[in-house]
């Protein structure tokens, strides 16, 4: 009797996961579900993780930036037939564009979800090439990167960016970066649902019908003829995350190369009886620049508040980082730090295309060291012109 009770409770907690994926831009996950490859879209799972309180600690894993659904054995951070070759969006530099994404009706379990945009055209081009998956490694790589090129809701004027009501102002998740569902246990508007209030089956999904889940994202200055915009969801109550990406293009104001770009454009209209979708095709030519950069200007956010005699200091595997010797690491800058904006900042120059793994710690004026919790970030420093510069920004963890 106890047995059949905890089989039936087990198959009754995996009916109510979180569930949910990117739909505008379409992502590969989206694609895959259209051709029918994929029978549950929304079911592309990293776990088991801890995806609450800090919301970019968990390592990706296999998932991946673009996500692996375990249901139908799908790997999105390899292009197939169906997904990966050619690109369903066209942006322009610092446009502002809607994007949107689906939670299941039966799979809403709140936390925070985010946008990015890696500007390393290297370290993407991995997840573009169809004869090659990625390893754990540049998967891992590629996310710290797409989180790095976060998409802010703050860069939006205008938009409203809260605090998560189930985050604590002591926790890492208390952050307005991010986009933000409602309150788990909300009677009305509860969770990713109240995001928009969107009525149901407003989005396809495979389990419960779902709705939909509608932000505004600024597109960075940065030109690339094919590039990925990437989804993620952390849950609050489930230790679950869901990550997505699609193939967009952007034509930015002069970077990396000249491109000019017809691009794949996707036409779609939902309803409660399906989805149906018209596809043009793609005509890019790109022309490299004459002088590649050597090293890079990356430019450190960190967004930390401190007490007074603390000081922000950024230590690495690499020798321009100290090797991580706390003695030889950098100290950042709070020349721009306020209250309200805790801001500490460091533009060290790093060799182009170089991967590292790195840490932020604060000194006490009696020299005491508080590190930053684990585990390591990891960053790839972008290739492309000479002159090229990139940003990092973070918040303490």
């Amino acid at each position: 009797m106890k047995a059949s009770s905890i089989l039936t409770l087990t198959g009754l907690l995996s009916l109510v996961n979180a569930h949910g994926y990117l739909t505008i831009p379409s992502s590969r996950t989206r694609l895959g579900f259209e051709a029918g490859i994929d029978t549950c879209p929304e079911c592309s799972i990293l776990e088991p993780i801890t995806a609450w309180p800090d919301v970019e600690a968990a390592q990706v894993g296999r998932s991946g930036p673009c996500g692996y659904n375990a249901r139908v054995s799908v790997d999105y951070n390899q292009p197939s037939d169906y997904w990966g070759n050619s690109v369903v969006a066209t942006y322009t530099a610092d446009q502002i564009v809607e994007v949107q994404w689906c939670v299941d009706n039966n799979g809403d379990h709140g936390g925070m979800f985010t946008y990015g945009i890696c500007q390393n055209q290297t370290l993407v081009d991995l997840f573009l090439d169809p004869d090659y998956l990625p390893t754990t490694a540049e998967k891992q790589a590629a996310e710290d990167c797409f989180l790095d090129g976060e998409l802010k809701c703050t860069d939006v004027t205008g938009q409203t960016c809260g605090y998560n009501p189930d985050c604590t102002s002591d926790e890492a998740c208390w952050r307005n970066d991010w986009f933000t569902c409602n309150a788990f246990a909300a009677t009305t508007n509860r969770g990713c649902e109240g995001v928009d209030g969107a009525a149901l089956n407003s989005c396809t999904t495979t389990i419960s019908g779902g709705y939909t889940v509608t932000k505004k994202v600024k597109i960075p200055d940065y030109d690339s003829a094919h590039t990925l915009l990437r989804f993620r969801w952390n849950s609050y109550q489930t230790g679950q995350a869901y990550l997505h990406c699609a193939d967009i293009a952007i034509e930015g104001s002069g970077s990396s190369s000249t491109s000019t770009t017809s691009a794949t454009t996707l036409t779609t209209s939902a309803s409660t009886t399906g989805t149906s979708t018209t596809i043009s095709g793609t005509t890019t030519t790109t022309t490299a620049c004459a002088t590649t950069a050597s090293t890079v200007a990356v430019t450190f956010n960190e967004l930390v508040t401190t007490t007074y005699g603390q000081n922000i200091y950024i230590v690495g595997s690499i020798s321009q980082l100290g090797t991580w010797s706390t003695a030889s690491a950098i100290a950042l800058s709070a020349s721009s730090y306020t209250a309200s904006n805790p801001l500490w900042t460091a533009s060290i120059s790093l060799p182009a295309g170089t991967t590292f793994e790195y840490k932020f710690f604060k000194k006490a004026s009696d020299g005491t060291i508080t590190w930053e919790s684990d585990p390591n970030r990891s960053y790839t420093v972008p290739t492309g012109c000479a002159g090229l510069t990139a940003t990092a920004s973070l918040t303490w963890r």
